[in-house]
């Protein structure tokens, strides 16, 4: 079992930056790819980014290549997403989650932070 808590959500102005967070309980945290997504009110939820058990492949949605920055420290437990260059588009719940196999199915997911960017 991997119990997951994110934080760093908050109201930032566009083009602005802000750092998510993701703590992780359980010493298999290091073995399972991780990933960040998000919901806005009325959509579907949406990949953001990947990242590999060892942090040398990473994935990201095009809408944030180039914006945003996936990072884990499986010494801390914790995975990251650095988001620049904020759009009032990025703004949703966002959730980090962890594959124990491939990248495909994340079996565990935490409660959400919510970033809220104005125009």
């Amino acid at each position: 079992q991997v119990q997951l808590v994110e934080s760093g959500g908050g109201l930032v102005q566009a083009g602005g930056s802000l750092r998510l967070s993701c703590a992780a309980s359980g010493r298999t945290f290091s073995s399972y790819a991780m990933g960040w997504f998000r919901q806005a009110p009325g959509k579907e939820r949406e990949f953001v980014a990947a990242i590999s058990w060892s942090g040398g492949s990473t994935y990201y949605a095009d809408s944030v290549k180039g914006r945003f920055t996936i990072s884990r420290d499986n010494a801390k437990n914790t995975v990251y997403l650095q988001m620049n260059s904020l759009k009032p588009e990025d703004t949703a719940v966002y959730y980090c989650a962890a594959a124990p196999t491939g990248w495909v199915v994340y079996d565990y997911w935490g409660q959400g932070t919510q970033v809220t960017v104005s125009s």
